[in-house]
């Protein structure tokens, strides 16, 4: 194992000096551009009609755009004017997209946050602070939708973990209080955005300065353009390439809102005798803004019936699955709280407070998070009290995290949490960590991070260790990471998130992207290898290899392929049951498992009303082979309604037997405007014989709050009462009230 640690040192040592400078040639640092900021006495109408509005007629006008997509470097094939001043309180920000062909304008649903880069769109990135790390995104498309997330250190994920679906440092789920409204005309389209000062955080002080960046996307040409000029390898995430916004002369806000809830829950389970149970609940949540930078938000009987639920996966392997957070309290500011390695070895994961490990709903009687920043410094306090279910103990969550931002993308910080028990007499009934972590940004183009992080759990004697290092450099054409990770056999990460234990793991990616000036449509073609490989840290055993080669073909017409081939190795030290369907058992033995397979993806032009994408692994498993399909279809006649049908499907064929799994998913959305809409999702598993259903109603008002009408219900043909097992009728409303 040492030389697996010396090579990695000296791949990330030499990779630094060797790509650590820009290619490109242009100095993307010398041309971010300066936008000087109007002060107005009356504000505009909000309406989506920017040209006889006189509120605009004082407004600069920026309308200088350059496409990263599809012809880097080149001035944006239509015009885009975006106008924008401020009064005491809010900002407005006036755009007209114009269009030559507007009849070919692209917008693909309503939903709030849903997907901007299958139809025409604006974004706007402001980072408030100016820190060149963080900011707010706030978006819409031709029909209004409303998108806002929260960018933590420049969105910043590999394209390692991004493969295991992380969203990393990019939070879509934020939902703040502000407005848009959008009109189609006969020379394009416009928008028209009100951002009060209140809904965003910002340090004090007159003559602010504040980054700024815009985004258009005309879909049928794959066009995306920036007002700051960016390289074709970021996207609006780069805030350190961001413009500048002069001129701003704010005072602190004054913020202080409040959201109280009542929720009836009635339930009928179904057995020999049905029951009904009726469940009535009233709760609070509480915003303050503690300076215009720090923000204290409080929840009281913390309820998330309102929330979709988990989508099901089926496990064929022997790690443990990972669900990703829904639930909007922890989501908002979530990326404040991140250390370690997505869906696989994370320091905070809030799933672990509120929600057992078998997923049963465990009561919050509540709690608070504070979040902002003093200076430049980032800081997160979290406390949440749980109370006692069944076996499961009243438990007390603390979280605290900071770090400081350093120049060129740089920073260091470190985390702390603590699970403890607040049942009488088990005081040594606790989980602490304790974590520092790193990046230091080489160059416009290169960062290396990292993190070294320690347990601390009574009885628990052994080492409880876990550390991660390593290297990123993307240019326009090339992309390579290198990481090493280790984890001790003992850590233990109790309000965290660890797939498997004691293994020293080694990952590399070689990534080239190119774009042909005319052959067969193309694109971009993007040919690439990987490799991730874990030992056992006590034994040296691999236990898992991975080599992967591919193409990603991808067209001008939208549709794309990807023509993979791995080498695997799956080196399994005890047995573990695979499969289990009542009677029928099969176990996979101990031993070295090498295999080669081969992994094809079609993805058809995903804008069109139209659409499919297919993923598939055809070759050796295990002691056998297996076919793995992931298909969906997709169905958008309009923007108001959306059809989705997911097929997950494997057949699996061992030396110790053989068996199949289809797990099926449709979903419906139907917006008849971005507030008012109902959801269906319906989900049946072949292996546990399970169908559900889950449907929601949403009338929305600011912050996402509003009326809530959910239906969930479960049949369940392994059961011993086979057929319908529960129901339950949810009926939730909640209410903003803007003391101040």
């Amino acid at each position: 194992m040492k030389s697996i640690k010396l090579y990695t040192c000296f791949v990330i040592f030499f990779s630094q000096i060797i790509f650590s400078k820009n290619f490109s040639g242009y100095d993307y640092k010398q041309s971010q551009p300066t936008f000087n900021i109007s002060k107005q006495l009356a504000p505009p109408v909000i309406d989506g009609i920017i040209q006889n509005d006189p509120a605009y007629q004082n407004s600069q006008i920026i309308n200088h755009f350059w496409q990263t997509t599809p012809t880097e470097g080149e001035p944006s094939t239509e015009l885009t004017e975006v106008r924008l001043f401020y009064t005491e309180e809010v900002l407005y920000i006036g755009v007209i997209c114009f269009d030559k062909e507007p009849e070919k304008i692209i917008a693909s649903e309503k939903k709030r946050d849903g997907a901007l880069e299958e139809t025409d769109a604006f974004l706007i990135l402001l980072d408030t602070f100016n820190d060149n790390q963080n900011g707010f995104i706030f978006g819409t498309n031709p029909v209004g939708l409303e998108y806002d997330a929260q960018v933590s250190n420049e969105g910043d994920i590999s394209a390692l973990a991004r493969r295991s679906g992380s969203t990393g440092g990019l939070n879509v789920n934020w939902d703040a209080s502000w407005n848009v409204k959008t009109t189609v005309t006969d020379f394009g389209w416009c928008a028209e955005f009100a951002i009060p000062f209140k809904t965003l955080r910002y340090l004090s002080g007159e003559n602010q300065e504040w980054g700024l960046n815009f985004q258009r996307n005309i879909r049928r040409k794959k066009e995306i353009s920036y007002w700051s000029k960016l390289p074709r390898q970021y996207n609006l995430n780069r805030v350190s390439l961001a413009g500048t916004l002069k001129g701003l002369e704010i005072k602190t806000p004054q913020n202080f809102k409040l959201i109280p809830y009542t929720l009836n829950n009635s339930q009928q389970i179904f057995t020999d005798k049905t029951t009904t149970k009726n469940n009535l609940e009233v709760g609070a949540d509480l915003k303050y803004s503690i300076t215009p930078s720090l923000t204290l938000d409080a929840t009281l009987n913390t309820d998330f019936a309102q929330v979709e639920v988990d989508e099901q996966q089926v496990n064929l392997d022997r790690f443990d699955l990972f669900f990703p957070e829904k639930r909007p309290f922890f989501l908002e500011n979530a990326g404040m709280f991140d250390i370690g390695s997505p869906s696989e070895v994370e320091m905070f994961f809030s799933r672990r407070i509120g929600i057992g490990t078998s997923g049963q709903v465990i009561p919050i009687i509540g709690g608070g998070r504070i979040t902002g920043k003093i200076s430049s410094t980032n800081i997160g306090i979290l406390n949440m009290q749980t109370e006692s279910v069944g076996d499961i103990l009243k438990n007390n969550f603390t979280v605290l995290r900071a770090y400081e931002d350093l120049p060129n993308r740089s920073n260091v910080g470190f985390i702390f949490t603590n699970r403890q028990s607040t049942a009488t007499g088990n005081e040594n009934n606790y989980n602490r960590l304790f974590a520092v972590d790193g990046k230091m940004g080489i160059g416009l183009n290169t960062n290396v991070s990292g993190y070294f992080s320690k347990t601390v759990t009574p009885n628990i004697s052994g080492d409880q260790h876990a550390f991660r290092l390593g290297m990123m450099h993307s240019s326009q054409e090339w992309r390579f990471e290198n990481f090493y990770t280790e984890v001790a056999q003992d850590f233990n990460p109790e309000v965290g998130f660890l797939k498997r234990k004691g293994y020293r793991k080694f990952e590399t990616l070689i990534f080239h992207s190119y774009r042909p000036e005319n052959f067969l449509s193309l694109h971009e073609v993007r040919p690439h290898f990987s490799y991730r490989g874990f030992w056992d840290i006590k034994t040296g055993f691999l236990e898992t290899g991975f080599i992967h080669l591919d193409n990603h073909w991808e067209f001008k017409s939208g549709h794309e392929f990807h023509t993979g081939l791995n080498f695997t190795t799956e080196g399994v030290e005890k047995e573990f049951t695979i499969f289990e369907n009542g009677s029928k058992t099969i176990i996979v033995p101990v031993g070295s498992f090498k295999n080669i397979e081969g992994q094809f993806v079609i993805m058809t032009n995903q804008a069109s009303p139209l659409s499919f994408s297919v993923m598939s692994f055809v070759g050796g498993y295990f002691s056998g082979n297996r076919i793995s399909l992931h298909s969906t279809l997709r169905y958008r006649p309009s923007e108001n309604v959306t059809f989705n049908v997911t097929n997950s499907f494997n057949k699996v064929k061992l030396t110790q037997g053989s068996f199949s799994t289809s797990l099926l998913r449709g979903k419906i959305q139907y917006y008849f405007t971005p507030h008012l809409f109902i959801q269906s999702l319906v989900q049946y598993n072949n292996v546990s014989k399970e169908f559900s259903t889950n449907a929601r109603f949403g009338w929305l008002g600011l912050g996402n709050t509003g009326l809530y009408i959910v239906l969930n219900e479960l049949h369940d043909e392994n059961a011993i009462y086979p057929g319908r097992q529960n129901r339950n009728l949810i009926i939730k409303y909640s209410y903003l009230f803007d003391v101040l």
